[in-house]
């Protein structure tokens, strides 16, 4: 699984990121200072770097250059002010793409695509995943559980592929609102006990499969 290094000191904005890019598949660590970053760097071994500017302990554009000394990791800059692109790009830090706060958490997703596809990383993880009797194909929305078509909504689909991902993984209500793409506009996290109810009534004898952690989330029990 292809891992991404989140290096960011405003949590909510790290977690964002993080629930975003865990959506579409990418494993993902998080630093909140700068040699934290360098330590989880030479740790995690990421595909990419996302790189806030100001930071505690090293600010971003010193990381930037301590990584490029010893590596071409390529790194996403993300900046408060646009002019602040222009003198970066000046300094020739050699950073592979830079995004502008306040972002939408989608267009990072796409920079980091894009800029894996240009590294020759994989940007792309599976389309179709099996997990126990189900197999959930995020490119066509399109599921079934032991054979059997669901009828889902796309909503729906993108749940149980979060879920489906890792078998056995309990996620929060948060990272399943991700999922649906509403963490950002401010949705009740009620809303995912409705869609889990809705799928544990398609599921039918099999809704058992849809397991609640009290207090945490959901996870997908298979054998």
């Amino acid at each position: 699984m292809t891992t991404i290094l989140i290096v960011e000191d405003e949590p909510r904005l790290a977690e964002i990121l993080e629930e975003y890019l865990r959506r579409e598949g990418f494993h993902t660590e998080r630093a909140a200072s700068g040699p934290r970053a360098l330590e989880l760097w030479r740790a995690a071994r990421p595909a990419l770097m996302l790189l806030d500017l100001m930071l505690p302990g090293l600010d971003g554009l010193e990381v930037a250059r301590r990584v490029r000394a010893e590596s071409e990791l390529p790194i996403i800059m993300l900046t408060a002010r646009d002019e602040e692109v222009d003198r970066l790009v000046g300094l020739g830090i050699g950073a592979d793409d830079y995004v502008v706060k306040p972002y939408s958490p989608r267009e990072v997703v796409a920079r980091v695509k894009a800029v894996l596809r240009r590294a020759g990383g994989n940007a792309s993880p599976p389309s179709t995943l099996h997990a126990g009797p189900l197999r959930v194909d995020t490119a066509s929305y399109e599921a079934d559980l032991a054979g059997r078509p669901l009828d889902l909504t796309a909503g729906e689909v993108r749940l149980l592929a979060l879920l489906a991902r890792e078998p056995g993984v309990v996620r929060t209500r948060a990272e399943l609102l991700a999922a649906l793409g509403a963490l950002d506009r401010g949705t009740d996290e009620r809303t995912v006990d409705a869609h889990i109810k809705n799928l544990r009534r398609k599921f039918g004898a099999r809704g058992e499969l849809l397991d609640t952690v009290r207090g945490v989330g959901y996870r997908l029990k298979v054998s």
